[in-house]
């Protein structure tokens, strides 16, 4: 007779680990100054071209302003108790010039000065490192009267601002970046006219481009000499792009697309050029006369980090074979000389802004950037959602920017599992806000905002995102 078998041995099965980060990993959240700081008029500001543009009619939904938005500026002191009460390592805030320096010209505004003094002071007291950006679309209305960004001279001007603002805070700042989203700057506003100052002109979209670009690189020469020991970079909003097929015409759409949206920018930024296919796209809309000897080399004065902002990818196909590409033509357009490529939607869930969602696509962006470009580290400087919330019994529960946070978070620590010297991570954003032409009618913040009584309440993903913060990582799946 056999012996029985041998009963197996009952144990607890290995769980997963939780993803933990590396340590010193930077955890933050963003802002923009005419998205919360109201107060439009106080304290020796001036116009910008946003003030402008939401005071035209028609221009943003409902004709909302920035007048008072979240009044940030009367309610620092509180707000950042609720930075310090989520755990935030670092706080990225942007400048408005026309509070520094209005009109854009002349010497600074002390009183302006004096607010960002305050906040900085009142971050480094809660332990949280400042992060300041200099330009978040704030142009002062008289330098756009003057040319704007198609000018060359705004280039010059923006290098005078930086260097007021470096002498009055770079003791207390250590991080800076020159300007935010470029594209954004110099493709919705010069270029479909939807973003200030609501120009539209495919030519001066392009040199609005180039032009911020030569900004950004006078001010990186002016911050370096002024303050050495700062970390300076630039903050570029990327996508990954891809064909709706693998036809050549789809394939050359994606090429055209990933030229405008991508390599405009991190090639004069990063390898001192712009690529030869662009150049040749653009022929039509402008001959590069406008880049003059010196230029790239300027822009491409060495950084110390880089920023990238993600919220999407691009999906496009080239026009229908047999049908006129005019009926794809959207004029004005964000994307001169390529009107005519079709950006396709594939079923996927989509926030409230109507971008797909795809957490992967941050792991592409961010090994891109690294492994073509750059060994320079690399910070998420926004990420996020807009959804619908809504206040039930004093509380909101936001499962789904919960979910998106979580996923991209998941893409970030893959992206540093492959190599990707990623070193911080900025969630957009800390509270609801202006959301530019959408106003008030988008919400992508982690504290609701209540914009009558401007009532401030931590939602379910701020709760969930102090969590993160607190163990420096996620939990299992």
């Amino acid at each position: 007779m056999s012996n029985p078998a041998t009963p197996p041995v009952v144990g607890v099965l290995d769980e997963p680990a939780p993803l933990t980060f590396p340590p010193g990993f930077l955890w933050g959240a963003a802002t923009a100054a005419y998205q919360i700081e109201g107060a439009a008029a106080e304290g020796g500001r001036t116009p910008s071209i946003w003030d402008t543009f939401s005071h035209t009619e028609g221009k943003t939904v409902a004709g909302h302003t920035g007048d008072v938005a979240c009044d940030h500026y009367h309610r620092l002191t509180d707000d950042v108790r609720l930075m310090a009460e989520l755990g935030l390592k670092s706080y990225r805030f942007s400048v408005s010039w026309p509070r520094v320096q209005p009109g854009g010209s002349g010497p600074a505004n002390a009183e302006g000065l004096d607010f960002y003094r305050r906040l900085i002071d009142e971050l480094l007291a809660n332990g949280i490192e400042p992060w300041l950006t200099l330009y978040h679309w704030d142009l002062p209305q008289e330098l756009e009267e003057a040319g704007g960004w198609p000018a060359r001279d705004t280039a010059a001007r923006f290098a005078d601002y930086t260097q007021l603002v470096a002498d009055a805070l770079g003791d207390r700042v250590k991080y800076w970046t020159t300007l935010n989203e470029p594209w954004c700057s110099a493709f919705l506003g010069y270029g479909s006219g939807v973003h200030a100052p609501g120009r539209s002109d495919g030519a001066a979209a392009v040199h609005a481009g180039h032009h911020l670009m030569l900004g950004h690189g006078l001010a990186v020469q002016a911050l370096r000499a002024a303050r050495p020991d700062a970390q300076l970079g630039v903050t570029v909003n990327l996508y990954p792009v891809n064909p709706a097929s693998d036809s050549p015409a789809d394939v050359d759409a994606a090429r055209r697309i990933d030229g405008l949206a991508n390599r405009f920018f991190l090639d004069p930024l990063l390898r001192g050029e712009y690529p030869a296919d662009l150049v040749a796209d653009l022929a039509k809309v402008t001959d590069f006369g406008h880049v003059r000897d010196g230029d790239l080399a300027t822009i491409a004065t060495p950084l110390d980090v880089v920023g990238v902002n993600y919220y999407s990818r691009h999906v496009v196909a080239a026009p229908v074979p047999g049908e006129e590409p005019e009926q794809y033509w959207r004029a004005p357009s964000s994307w001169p000389g390529s009107e005519d490529v079709r950006f396709v939607t594939r079923g996927f869930p989509v926030t409230d802004m109507g971008w797909e969602i795809d957490a992967p696509g941050l792991v592409e962006t961010l090994r891109r950037v690294h492994e073509e470009y750059t060994d320079l580290p690399l910070y998420v400087t926004e990420n996020g959602s807009a959804f619908v919330d809504a206040v039930v019994d004093g509380q909101v529960d936001d499962a789904d920017r919960l979910a998106y946070f979580d996923a991209h978070l998941r893409a970030a620590h893959e992206a540093i599992s492959v190599g990707v010297p990623l070193r911080g991570y900025f969630a957009w954003s800390l509270m609801d806000n202006f959301e530019w032409a959408w106003g008030y009618t988008k919400r992508f913040g982690m504290i609701h905002v209540d914009y009558d009584s401007q009532i401030r309440i931590p939602k379910s993903s701020a709760r969930w995102y102090a969590e993160v913060i607190r163990r420096n990582g996620l939990a299992a799946q």
